[in-house]
């Protein structure tokens, strides 16, 4: 049960300069992204900075973004936690909003044992419907979701029907394709690694790169797929450099800093992230610039 295949965007939570949620410009980011060929939106995900937002921020930007995309594009809330009754809870809270599936971050902090890990997971998916997409990011939650684990999952609960792969280990993720082909949908969460992640037969990525222009990532995806491989090889590495340079400091504060650049009122990241430096910003602008994106 694929929530969806394709090019999914990691949307950033736009902000006035008092750090309200400024709905007015994450209407037009929503509309930009299903005008401009994305296959699916992921609210509250880590680009979208849900750990700085209250509750009732986080369920109103997905109740707001579940109505402005209602029948267009799949919606795929933001729901982990590191206090799994909290995560449970709120997974029950998105999926009463319309939610069309979960995206499911492993519980940091807490740095749970692979047994952890697989109770977490299977107490949020035993109280809700909706397919759940596992996220595994080690760097960023300090535990890795051990393939085994990933796999024992899909077989036990069978709303768990995929896996955001961020470790960049191309070795566990590739043990991860073989243990969970037919059981589990493997996505990118790098962008850099798309392809590489496509060619052990994930079937698409959840990108942050994606907020500048749906369509190049969408293609990426797409002729990879449909067989068109040496384009999308073109595509990846012609578009890898502001890859990287969307994480020359921690997510989202490049890709914040570059929608402003493009005008389109992203605002600023809440503390403790900060504004994105000077050298790093005339970075950032010179490869949109190479890319044609300023």
């Amino acid at each position: 049960m694929s929530v969806f295949k394709g090019a999914g965007v990691a949307l950033v939570t736009p902000f006035h300069e008092d750090e309200s949620v400024n709905y007015e410009a994450l209407e037009k980011l929503i509309e930009l992204q299903i005008a401009d060929g994305a296959d699916a939106l992921i609210v509250c995900g880590t680009t979208g900075e849900p750990s700085t937002m209250t509750e009732e921020e986080r369920l109103s930007v997905i109740d707001f973004a579940v109505k402005k995309g209602a029948g267009r594009i799949p919606l795929i809330a933001g729901t982990g936690g590191n206090c799994t009754a909290k995560a449970a809870e709120f997974s029950k809270k998105a999926q009463d909003l319309g939610a069309d599936g979960l995206l499911v971050v492993t519980p940091y902090y807490n740095k749970a044992t692979q047994e952890g890990l697989f109770r977490h997971y299977k107490t949020i998916a035993s109280g809700v419907r909706l397919p759940i997409i596992m996220y595994n990011v080690p760097s960023r939650t300090g535990v890795n979701l051990l393939p085994e684990t990933a796999v024992r999952l899909a077989k036990e609960m069978p709303n768990i029907v995929g896996v955001k792969e961020a470790s960049g280990n191309i070795s566990q993720i590739a043990e991860l394709a073989m243990l969970g082909k037919g059981v589990l949908d493997l996505y990118s969460g790098n962008d850099n690694q798309v392809l590489p992640i496509l060619s052990l037969g994930g079937i698409g990525v959840i990108s942050v790169f994606a907020n500048l222009s749906p369509r190049i990532m969408h293609d990426i995806v797409s002729e990879y797929l449909e067989g068109d491989r040496e384009r999308a090889l073109r595509l990846q590495l012609s578009y890898l450099p502001l890859m990287q340079a969307l994480f020359c400091e921690v997510n989202p504060i490049p890709v914040k800093a570059a929608l402003n650049l493009m005008g389109r009122n992203a605002g600023p990241v809440r503390l403790p992230l900060t504004e994105l430096s000077g050298k790093n910003k005339e970075l950032l602008e010179q490869e949109m610039r190479r890319c044609g994106l300023l």
